[in-house]
C-alpha cells in the first residue's frame, strides 16, 4: 500500500509539474500572440494611411464652376465631333482619332471610357499604343466628355450603335475595341451585337458582374436624383480614391476638382440628371447576357484588388465567353492603367499582337 501511494504521490507531482509547464507555455503563446496580432494590426493600419488619408479633405475654396462639356479640360490630342440625332435631339458624339507615330500596322483600336472618367484618361494609353503603329479612336459617349448631354433613357444598345456610326463615319470597318469598367460593359455589347466590326475584344476592369436586378433592389430615378444632386467634394473624392489600393497620387485631385467644379455650374441640375440616368442604366440593361454571344477572340483584364469577388467574377466572365484569355494583375485596384502601367501595357499589347488580323483599313492622316 505505502509503494502504491508513494506511485499516486509522484503521479500527483508529475501532473502539477505538467500543468505548471502547460500553463507557461500557454502564457508564452498567448503573449507571441499578442505581438503578432500587434503587428498585423499596426501594418493594416500603415497600410490604410498609404491607400487613403485618415481624414477626408477639407473642400478647396480655389475651384471655379466647371463645364459640363469639359471646354476647359484639357485633351491631348484634337476634339472632333460628329453630329447625331437621339431621341429627336440635335446632339454631337466628340472623339480622338490618333494617327499611329510608329511604323503603321494598318489597324485600329477604339478606347471606351467608364462612368466616372472620359477620354483624356487614356492620354498615357494613346501613346503607347499609336508608338506600336495602331490607329486610336477615343470617343466621348453621349453624355460624358465633350459630348452633348442630352435627358434622354440611356442604353448600351444606343452606345454601342453610336459608336458602330462613328467607325463608319471614318471609314474603319474592323477594329479593336477596348472599354474599361462601364466601357467593359460597352464593349461586351458592342462585339455581340457587331461581331463584323469587332477585330477583338478587351473587357477592362467591367462593372455589374452579375445581374445587379437580383443583387440590390430599385432605387427610384428621383431618390438616386436627389443624391446625385448634393454631390460634395468629400463624395467626389471617395468615389475616385476608392478606385486605387496601392495609395492615392497628387495627379488623381484632378479629377475629384473637375467633378466638384461640375456642381458649381448653372448646367448642374441638368447634368446631375445625366448622371441619374447612366448610373440607372447600368441597373436596367444588364449584359452578363450578352457574355455567351460573345465569338471575337476576348481577354478579361483587370486588377485583381477590385472588391473582393473580381477575381471570381471575371473567371467566370472568362470561362463564359467561348474561347476567353484572362488575365488579373496582382494587387492593383480598378484603374490599373494608372496603378500599374507598364503590367497593363503589357498584358494589353501581348493581347493585341497574338495572332494579329490582317489590316482592314488604312491608318488616319490626322
Amino acid at each position: 500500500m505505502s509503494n502504491n501511494a508513494s506511485i499516486l504521490i509522484r503521479a500527483s507531482g508529475h501532473t502539477r509539474s505538467n500543468r505548471k509547464e502547460h500553463s507557461r507555455q500557454q502564457a508564452l503563446w498567448v503573449a507571441a500572440c499578442l505581438v503578432l496580432l500587434a503587428t498585423v494590426a499596426l501594418a493594416g493600419e500603415v497600410a490604410a494611411q498609404d491607400r487613403a488619408p485618415a481624414q477626408l479633405p477639407p473642400t478647396p475654396t480655389d475651384v471655379k464652376p466647371g463645364s459640363i462639356t469639359l471646354e476647359d479640360v484639357p485633351y491631348p490630342y484634337a476634339v472632333l465631333y460628329l453630329p447625331m440625332t437621339v431621341y429627336g435631339q440635335d446632339v454631337r458624339m466628340a472623339y480622338m482619332d490618333v494617327a499611329p507615330s510608329g511604323q503603321p500596322n494598318g489597324r485600329t483600336v477604339v478606347l471606351l471610357h467608364g462612368m466616372n472618367f472620359f477620354g483624356e484618361y487614356w492620354t498615357g494609353t494613346i501613346d503607347v499604343l499609336r508608338k506600336q503603329g495602331f490607329r486610336v479612336v477615343v470617343p466621348d459617349q453621349i453624355g460624358f466628355g465633350r459630348s452633348s448631354k442630352p435627358i434622354i433613357p440611356y442604353n448600351f444598345h444606343d452606345m454601342a450603335l453610336n459608336t458602330r456610326k462613328l467607325l463608319q463615319h471614318l471609314g474603319i470597318s474592323k477594329a479593336a475595341i477596348v472599354g474599361h469598367s462601364m466601357g467593359g460593359m460597352l464593349t461586351a455589347r458592342f462585339a455581340a451585337s457587331y461581331p463584323d466590326m469587332t477585330e477583338r475584344a478587351v473587357i477592362y476592369n467591367p462593372i455589374e458582374l452579375t445581374d445587379p436586378r437580383w443583387e440590390r433592389p430599385w432605387r427610384s430615378t428621383d431618390e438616386a436624383y436627389k443624391q446625385t444632386l448634393g454631390l460634395t467634394y468629400q463624395q467626389a473624392y471617395q468615389g475616385i480614391a476608392r478606385y486605387f489600393v496601392t495609395g492615392w497620387k497628387p495627379e488623381y485631385e484632378k479629377y475629384v476638382r473637375i467633378h466638384y467644379a461640375w456642381t458649381l455650374s448653372g448646367d448642374w441640375p441638368r447634368f446631375a440628371m445625366v448622371r441619374t440616368l447612366v448610373q440607372q442604366m447600368t441597373y436596367l440593361d444588364p449584359v452578363v447576357y450578352d457574355w455567351p454571344h460573345i465569338k471575337v477572340k476576348t481577354l478579361v483584364l483587370g486588377g485583381d484588388k477590385d472588391g473582393a469577388n473580381f477575381p471570381d467574377r471575371a473567371k467566370h466572365i472568362a470561362d463564359t465567353i467561348p474561347g476567353a484569355e484572362l488575365v488579373l494583375i496582382p494587387n492593383i485596384g480598378h484603374v490599373p492603367h494608372f496603378e500599374a502601367p507598364d503590367l497593363f501595357y503589357k498584358a494589353l499589347l501581348k493581347f493585341l499582337n497574338s495572332d494579329a488580323a490582317m489590316p482592314m483599313q488604312k491608318p488616319a492622316n490626322r
